[in-house]
């Protein structure tokens, strides 16, 4: 069943043939055939008073060793493949920047953005060696302006870290809890990266549940 009825189609890919994967009492949930994408179209989504109004609920600091250790799911083996001394961008940073502190413990320069907590446009104008991005991209209205927009910022052999939980199929998604926080609103899954990865003639690598690495 074809869902672009009122100009609607993927955030991602621009496609045109999305349809039905999910509906719940909150909102809706459409699939595109094109690049694999689960999103909830945009008359659902909650405007950007609202939204930060939930992300200041979060409460991450530098000192939570649990945070830490989240984080370090993605600050490891990022850890292992960019040189000492990198340039980095931490892109959604949040209220409490973590991440960008445990690279720097490992020698890096940091920047930091993020819309709501570090609106510092002039970063988003400069390379990296690499960027990191953990529980983000779920919450973008516009994934392929954003993302494109944060590839073209890495140098030539250099990395785009990501962590989001990925969908599997459409009958776990209906019990995933992930789906269940009003500002996820993109939802990615291995089909979606590995077309991301084709588009920019990346290399692409999964490690564990939730962190993706793309290599420039």
């Amino acid at each position: 069943m074809d869902l672009n009825r009122g100009g609607r189609q993927c955030p991602l890919c621009h496609g045109h043939f999305v349809a039905d994967y999910h509906i719940d009492q909150n909102r809706s949930y459409l699939h595109c055939s094109t690049c694999s994408l689960v999103f909830v179209p945009s008359d659902q989504q909650l405007d950007p008073a609202d939204e930060k109004a939930v992300y200041d609920l979060h409460q991450n600091a530098a000192d939570d060793s649990g945070y830490r250790k989240f984080l370090s799911r993605l600050t490891a083996p990022m850890g292992e493949r960019v040189k000492p001394r990198s340039h980095g961008l931490d892109f959604g940073c949040g209220p409490g920047p973590t991440l960008s502190v445990m690279m720097e413990e490992q020698g890096h320069q940091m920047a930091l953005y993020d819309i709501y907590y570090a609106d510092y446009p002039d970063v988003l104008e400069q390379p990296y060696d690499f960027i990191t991005s953990t529980e983000v991209v779920e919450h973008l209205a516009n994934p392929r302006e954003e993302l494109d927009g944060l590839w073209a910022l890495i140098r030539p052999g250099g990395y785009l870290g990501l962590m989001t939980k990925l969908v599997v199929d459409q009958h776990s998604f209906a019990s995933w809890h992930y789906k269940n926080d009003p500002t996820h609103i993109s939802f990615f899954s291995v089909a979606t990266f590995n077309y991301l990865a084709e588009l920019w003639e990346a290399n692409i690598e999964f490690i564990g549940a939730d962190v993706i690495i793309l290599r420039k």
